[in-house]
């Protein structure tokens, strides 16, 4: 191995150094800690006590449920998806920015939000009550959709704005029709991008948690709420950690199918000069615009309907539940005396403080990722080494948040590792949930620098620190800020892994509106209301400001 080699070698080592010690710390101990409860229960190696908790009737629902819900949501995410992911990313129109933007909010709408808008549309008195939803599974798959649509739209809407139209336009001049060009030449080039966009709406869905927990109850739980109700309510944290097992392995395995998706070569990375032709409304688009504009209305409903819930009582339109955010709940005469831990505002705060800590902590760990995995190897070794990290890097993306937060609970209550008054828990917590977007929003802008740039750089004379901020610096800026508002956005909203470990006193936003909606009285729910449209706001705002910057690697997960 020459000097320069193993000096390459020492500075790879240096770069991971970091998110190798986190990653070790906060992902492989708690993981190891859920094998353990699930497999050496009583201390012994003991792998029937997976297959007693796996046998059980109420676990069988609970994978059935999850299963079909899931696939279900799936399908009808993609069907109504791809007509406007052509709408918004081939022809142009007044406002296209605006709608796709719109469109997008939902997917980072935080999950408890998503659910208690669709309870205040589908419960009785409210918009579509009279379809006697409210409760049920139809409801649940429904809220799903919502939910998820966004990603077929930006994942599938990318690749379709890069695809080389002359294939297309050769097989009409033969005669083909709209339909045919579609099936023979469209569909195929856009088949990588769909199947990686419904294996991630899958993965979404199965891993869903608020919007299943505040829709489903106990009555339908999916195995992240079952994990969740084992956990708290009934303290049966062996079951709780041999689900967590069953769903760690099909995690994995989802996104083993979606990474192989993605390894067919995408249309968004390279695309084609006529691909980037703008081009005026056809009427051949008037289906696929009419089809977008029924969805847009379609995702307003519950939005529109959580405000203005927000803003009527029995006797009217009201601020009271707004005014009510300030308290403690203690005012509500229905509320049975009891009142919450931290008013709402506070809650926020809390939020806040949280999500800022997540995000630099999630991008700190994100761009030493992401710069570690696509630097050029100039040797076998350096070749094996990044290969190595790159493995061990992606394993925390078949971790959902309330697997990592029941992973934190069992493993991190004890010396020397005793982080449970820590307040840094959930921030650490957060940023690990994070760090997948913020990984996959630099990894393609990061990829597509040519690496002879940096070395005209090294053979002028500049450093590695010159030349990342006179190579890399110019090019990944936006998309740092991009991932940055991702990271804050996902960090505001998170719910999973937070039920398990927000101080009692310090509780985030989403777990006191998960508290409200479970309390008794009217000012209870319509301050929940209230606190939703707060929450919402915010991380609606934080996304569009991400939108305007346009960066086109947002279009994969």
């Amino acid at each position: 191995m020459t000097r320069t080699s193993t000096g390459r070698t020492a500075a790879l080592l240096g770069l991971a150094a970091l998110p190798v010690g986190v990653l070790t710390v906060f992902f492989v101990l708690p993981v190891a800690g859920m094998l353990e409860r699930g497999f050496w229960p009583d201390g012994g190696f003991d792998p029937g006590a997976v297959l007693d908790v796996l046998a059980r009737p109420r676990v069988h629902r609970v994978l059935w449920f999850t299963l079909w819900s899931s696939t279900v949501a799936t399908v009808l995410a993609v069907v109504l998806g791809l007509p406007a992911a052509y709408a918004l990313y081939r022809p142009r129109f007044p406002l296209r920015g605006l709608v796709r933007g719109l469109l997008l909010v939902p997917f980072v709408l935080p999950t408890v939000v998503v659910g208690v808008a669709f309870r205040q549309l589908l419960r009785d008195g409210g918009p579509l009550g009279v379809l006697g939803l409210d409760g049920t599974p139809a409801g649940i798959v429904t809220a799903l959709v919502f939910f998820n649509v966004a990603v077929v739209i930006r994942t599938v809407g990318s690749a379709w704005e890069g695809l080389d139209r002359r294939p297309a336009e050769a097989a009409a001049a033969l005669g083909a029709s709209p339909v045919t060009v579609f099936r023979t030449v469209t569909l195929p080039a856009l088949r990588p991008a769909v199947v990686s966009a419904a294996s991630v709406v899958f993965l979404f869905c199965a891993t869903a948690f608020g919007v299943v927990l505040t829709l489903g109850g106990t009555r339908y739980s999916s195995v992240e709420t079952e994990i969740y109700l084992l956990t708290t309510d009934l303290l049966d944290l062996p079951a709780a950690a041999a689900l967590s097992i069953v769903q760690l392995v099909v995690v994995v395995g989802l996104l083993l199918v979606a990474g192989r998706a993605r390894r067919v070569p995408d249309p968004t990375v390279a695309r084609h000069a006529s691909a980037a032709r703008p081009r005026g409304v056809r009427r051949g688009d008037v289906p696929a615009l009419v089809a977008t504009g029924l969805l847009l209305v379609a995702v307003a409903t519950p939005i529109v309907t959580l405000v203005l819930g927000s803003l009527r009582d029995d006797r009217g339109w009201t601020l009271r539940f707004y005014r009510a955010l300030a308290g403690d709940g203690a005012t509500d005469p229905a509320g049975g005396g009891a009142t919450l831990v931290a008013p709402v505002t506070e809650a926020l705060g809390n939020s806040l403080r949280v999500a800022v800590d997540a995000t630099w902590m999630s991008l700190l760990l994100g761009t030493l990722v992401a710069v570690v995995v696509t630097r050029r190897s100039r040797s076998r070794a350096e070749r094996r080494l990044r290969g190595v990290l790159d493995g061990f890097f992606m394993l925390p993306l078949g971790v959902s948040a309330v697997t990592l937060g029941f992973g934190f609970l069992i493993t991190l209550d004890e010396p020397p590792l005793d982080l449970r008054d820590s307040a840094l828990l959930v921030p650490i917590a957060q940023a690990l949930v994070a760090l997948p977007l913020v990984v996959r929003t630099l990894v393609p802008v990061l990829n597509g620098i040519d690496d002879r740039q940096r070395q005209a750089a090294a053979s002028l004379g500049a450093g590695a620190l010159r030349s990342l901020a006179t190579v890399d610096l110019p090019v990944v800026w936006k998309p740092l800020l991009a991932a940055a508002g991702f990271a804050f956005a996902v960090s505001l909203g998170e719910f999973g892994a937070t039920s398990f470990l927000a101080r009692e006193d310090h509780p985030t936003l989403p777990i006191v509106i998960f508290r409200l909606i479970g309390r008794p009285g009217e000012l209870s729910y319509g301050t929940a209301l209230a606190a939703s449209v707060v929450l919402a706001a915010t991380t609606a705002l934080v996304l569009l400001a991400v939108e305007r910057l346009r960066v086109p690697a947002l279009g994969s997960w």
